[in-house]
């Protein structure tokens, strides 16, 4: 993604929907529904990677190993002239593909297996010249992050290393040392920053920090060159990109033993190659993304987010441009642009494994810059001038461009596209003739079978005025003669948004014989910066009667039983869940996921801190009737909807404790018809990249319940025997 841009002379390039039309979206009466089992044959793409010469593209391909109840990946490769797409490696976990600049290696990540269990991730070197996948490193606690010299004969990579560890013995000592049992090693943490555990990963260990490394590629066949650590300390370094010369490396540290108490700060700093010569290159006050030199190596362009006075709970993302020289100031070249740059949009259904990394893209001539931007509910590429700021459109479409690579010279480009019916593929988007062709059908076999459809995008007006977008997901052969039932969907974040992608839970919904309604309400993202920040200190609420407004909007149309009313949601909409079953008795049923109940608790417990005046102005003891006063649980005494709660048991992002348990009890002392579905191993991505049949379970239990309470299905799981 450090490739840089021709500028591009010609009309702006409409992406023509014309020429991406989905197999999936030609209907016929032999298509089936789709099932919550479909997920074990869906495919994904991941981290597209186009040859510095155009002609083909490697990319992660992600499939489910049912009987291992995992995700697999192997690199696979497709021309970009046409043609089929073929596998490079076997597998079953490779992933972040990376070209040498001369198109002859990838460098790529492999955790191999010994005794049926992972490894830790190696860089492996694969010759387009013919051969097997041969190791780079043994590192003990593995690598990441490949990065190549602009000369293709070393790499960067991150690594980490134990500080406390001791230096090898030697001679005597060190057989002495082999002659003593090993000692105790302690499982006691010692804990002592507010921060400590992180959601997925686990428990923080301080004493392991990321540093850069290279490597020098092998000089003869089979050999191992031994990798030199070119930063160390306390801190943890990362992001690293060689300068377009080759002579030094540039990396991102925070060198602050306790950043929580403070806003977002970002440093860059760049070294010489031998580990000498560290430079402060940037010091930057908020929260600074990839990075990318223009060719030239003169200025340096990231996406980032301003640390801004005073603090807001939703700062949109902006473009900004700097000289690269020590005390340069960054330019904020879309402060007047009032859309999220490099943003994306919600869905359940992107890659669980491999990743879809995409930095800014400078133009050859170094006039012009490429990004992704979520708008209304979409996300396009737009071409950005880098010295006044104005934006064009490159894409357009009803969809979302979740990834994208480029060749040098920018004569190629290829995108990862997502649409309400499809889950993503390949096209190349060909600057010369704006045209868009399409590389990939990865999923065309599956959804040739399946009755999927777009939804209906719907606007109305909430009760202040605001308009806010929605979209409604019909049952396939949908009859507005007929009375529904319907469940409303609510995003979580709160600062996110969804949009035209692929969501494999509403369409089975819809499926199922529900119309589903989503939207975006105030404090979503891709709707500008007064909208989203718009519920700061004052979420739950307003953004409720967002969601209220939308299911009056559907009502109007006369399709729906309003006595057959379902909500569910996670995270920030388990948050709303919850509100809302206290705030009205309209719904016969929820289901509340991975949800906040009591915002002291969460204040408390949750992997992240609020030390800033985020969401909250003051500690919960400085002001604890605001706390009471947003927290679900005030209002329990007045829920009589029946619940559900979805909870995974390492959620550290929303603990258990502080949501769906809290509120399962309160309402089994209420005797409220309730339930807690919980699932080990399981973190807040339960819904995105669980295990596949966790994620298969999540959804039949989501719709077992509305079931049973608005279709009066007898399901006898959940009663107490």
């Amino acid at each position: 993604m450090k490739a840089v841009l021709r500028r591009i002379g010609l009309p702006i390039a409409i992406v023509m929907m014309a020429v991406m039309i989905w197999p999936s979206a030609q209907f016929g009466a032999q298509k089936r529904l789709i099932t919550e089992t479909d997920l074990f044959k869906f495919v994904w793409i991941a981290d597209p990677q186009i040859s510095p010469d155009g002609s083909k593209v490697i990319f992660v391909r992600n499939w489910v190993n049912q009987k291992a109840d995992r995700y697999d990946t192997a690199l696979w490769v497709v021309p970009t002239g046409g043609g089929p797409a073929r596998q490079l490696t076997a597998g079953p976990r490779d992933s972040s593909p990376r070209w040498s600049p001369d198109g002859r290696w990838i460098a790529f990540i492999r955790s191999a297996e010994k005794e049926g269990r992972p490894q830790p991730p190696q860089i492996y070197l694969l010759s387009f010249d013919g051969g097997e996948a041969q190791p780079l490193t043994e590192m003990t606690r593995g690598a990441a992050g490949i990065e190549w010299s602009p000369d293709g004969k070393t790499i960067a990579f991150a690594s980490s290393e134990d500080l406390k560890k001791s230096a090898p013995a030697e001679g005597v000592e060190a057989k002495e040392k082999q002659e003593k049992p090993p000692e105790r090693v302690s499982d006691v943490r010692v804990i002592t920053r507010a921060a400590y555990r992180s959601n997925g990963p686990g428990y923080i260990n301080p004493k392991f920090k990321s540093h850069i490394w290279t490597v020098s590629l092998p000089s003869t066949a089979g050999q191992m060159p031994k990798p030199k650590q070119i930063t160390k300390g306390n801190f943890d370094e990362g992001n690293a990109t060689w300068s377009p010369d080759g002579s030094r490396l540039y990396f991102v540290a925070n060198r602050v033993l306790e950043p929580y108490y403070e806003q977002p700060h970002t440093d860059l700093f760049s070294v010489a190659l031998d580990g000498s010569d560290e430079k402060k290159v940037l010091g930057f006050e908020g929260g600074m993304r990839d990075y990318t030199f223009s060719g030239d190596g003169r200025r340096i362009a990231f996406g980032g987010v301003d640390a801004v006075k005073p603090v807001q709970s939703y700062t949109q993302p902006d473009l900004f441009v700097m000289s690269n020289g020590i005390g340069a100031k960054p330019r904020n070249l879309t402060a007047g642009y009032d859309f999220d740059i490099g943003g994306g949009i919600g869905g359940d259904q992107r890659a669980p494994r491999g990743g879809s990394p995409s930095a800014v893209i400078w133009s050859r001539d170094g006039k012009s810059l490429i990004v992704n931007v979520a708008e209304h509910g979409r996300a396009n590429l737009k071409r950005i001038d880098a010295s006044t700021g104005k934006v064009e459109p490159l894409t357009t479409g009803d969809h979302e461009i979740v990834a994208y690579t480029s060749t040098p010279d920018a004569s190629k480009m290829v995108l990862l596209v997502s649409t309400s019916v499809n889950i993503g593929d390949l096209f190349l988007f060909d600057t010369a003739s704006a045209r868009m062709t399409r590389l990939t059908s990865v999923n065309e076999e599956l959804f040739s079978q399946i009755n999927l459809t777009d939804p209906e995008e719907i606007w109305y007006t909430s009760f202040d005025g605001r308009k806010i977008q929605g979209w409604i997901q019909k049952p396939p052969n949908f009859d507005p003669s007929k009375k529904y039932p319907f469940i409303l969907e609510i995003h979580g974040g709160p600062h996110s948004a969804y949009g035209f992608t692929f969501t494999h839970e509403f369409q089975w919904m819809a499926a199922k014989g529900y119309v589903v309604l989503y939207t975006n309400p105030r404090g979503s993202t891709s709707y500008g910066q007064d909208f989203g920040n718009i519920i700061q200190y004052n979420y739950p609420g307003d953004d409720h009667k967002d969601l209220m407004a939308g299911v009056d909007e559907v009502l109007k149309r006369g399709y729906i039983d309003e006595k057959r009313l379902g909500v569910t949601g996670g995270s920030g909409g388990g948050v709303l869940t919850n509100w809302a079953v206290g705030h009205t008795n309209r719904f016969a049923a929820a289901v509340s996921q991975r949800s906040i109940a009591d915002w002291a608790g969460f204040w408390y417990t949750a992997d992240f801190t609020l030390f800033t005046p985020t969401w909250f102005r003051a500690a919960p003891w400085e002001d604890p009737q605001d706390f009471i006063n947003r927290s679900p649980i005030t209002f329990i005494k007045n829920v009589t909807t029946p619940m559900m709660f979805i909870e995974g048991e390492v959620d550290y992002r929303t603990p258990p404790a502080e949501g769906g348990e809290a509120m399962f009890r309160g309402l089994k002392y209420r005797k409220i018809p309730t339930v807690m579905v919980r699932f080990p191993n399981e973190s807040h991505e339960l819904s995105r990249s669980g295990a596949p049949w966790h994620r298969i379970e999540r959804l039949q239990h989501i719709l077992n319940w509305f079931d049973k309470y608005l279709q009066d299905k007898p399901v006898k799981i959940y009663d107490v025997e």
